[in-house]
């Protein structure tokens, strides 16, 4: 396995074992993927990228709480109380939780070691009333942190440099051996307010976006067509993960959707307001790693959380 560190330093991770158990995980990643570029990659970037995907499921269930700009009233809602609301999702172990530097350096420490972090960079909102980049890889490095992710909007008339975020964040996150998490959001422009679009030819396009641009793992909301979504991910020479999406109408709804993603060749889901926006936090939490990492049914997932697939 090609790797840029010094002997020494490959030396002494053999002598206790490290880079041996980092060469079959970086292995086992370019298998799983058909990517033998992640062999190639540099042992910081592979050492990231298999904390991210060290379940034997080889799946990646992430929680989201980097809600800000977009959530709304603070007051209301289940990130009211951010440390509580993180606290609450942390019971179910999830792989990963990504969350904005801010939020992280203050919340965050408690959990260290128990779930990769994940720093989101970008910042905007469907219409463009925001839109900014806010973390740096060096931030992520700094924090602690598994990952970067970029947040982006395609389509409208600043889809260009949104692009651009993306191409300066991997190229900034190479120097660091930071892997990029692209969260690529469509949007439609068509009637008086700008909305996220989940059908298959946007999101299509969101994904070759993110392989264009260089990313490590893409993250797309599910465009509700198996058969779309099975060629879409089919077609990405990326690992994709499919967005937890706007709110469910019912606990089912979200989980059965999750279901078809991981039929259809997702690696994984990250979910935030499915989760942190219902009463039983816990439970539901429970529920989607069922999912994603047992490889259950949504009716099979929501039989031990007591729930009939309500809200």
């Amino acid at each position: 396995m090609h790797t840029p560190w010094p002997s020494p330093w490959v030396g002494l991770l053999e002598q206790f074992g490290g880079y041996a158990m980092i060469k079959r995980h970086a292995e086992q990643l370019a298998d799983r993927f058909d990517r033998q570029d992640i062999l190639d990659m540099g042992l910081g970037t592979q050492v990231r990228l298999s904390r991210l995907f060290s379940h034997p499921s080889g799946r990646l269930f992430g929680i989201a709480v980097d809600h800000f700009i977009g959530y709304g009233d603070v007051r209301g809602g289940g990130l009211r109380n951010l440390s509580r609301a993180l606290e609450r999702v942390m019971t179910a172990r999830p792989d990963s939780v990504t969350m904005l530097p801010g939020s992280a350096k203050q919340l965050w420490g408690r959990f260290a070691g128990q779930s990769s972090l994940i720093i989101q960079a970008g910042m905007f909102t469907a219409d463009d009333r925001v839109r900014e980049l806010i973390a740096t890889p060096e931030d992520a490095v700094r924090l602690g942190a598994d990952a970067l992710a970029v947040a982006i909007g395609v389509r409208g008339p600043h889809e260009g440099s949104y692009l651009r975020w993306l191409t300066d964040s991997v190229a900034a996150a190479a120097k660091v051996e930071m892997p990029v998490v692209a969260h690529i959001y469509p949007r439609d422009y068509s009637g008086d307010v700008p909305v996220i679009r989940f059908v298959p030819e946007e999101i299509a396009w969101a994904v070759r976006c993110g392989v264009e641009t260089g990313v490590d793992v893409i993250k797309v909301g599910y465009p509700g067509e198996l058969a779309a979504f099975t060629e879409i991910v089919a077609s990405a020479p990326v690992p994709v993960v499919v967005a937890g999406g706007p709110r469910a109408e019912t606990v089912r709804d979200g989980l059965t959707f999750t279901e078809e993603a991981m039929r259809a060749g997702a690696v994984g889901a990250v979910v935030g307001r499915n989760i942190w926006g219902v009463d039983d936090i816990e439970g539901v939490a429970a529920a989607y790693r069922a999912v994603i990492h047992d490889g259950a049914t949504a009716d099979e997932a929501l039989g031990p959380v007591g729930r009939g697939g309500g809200t």
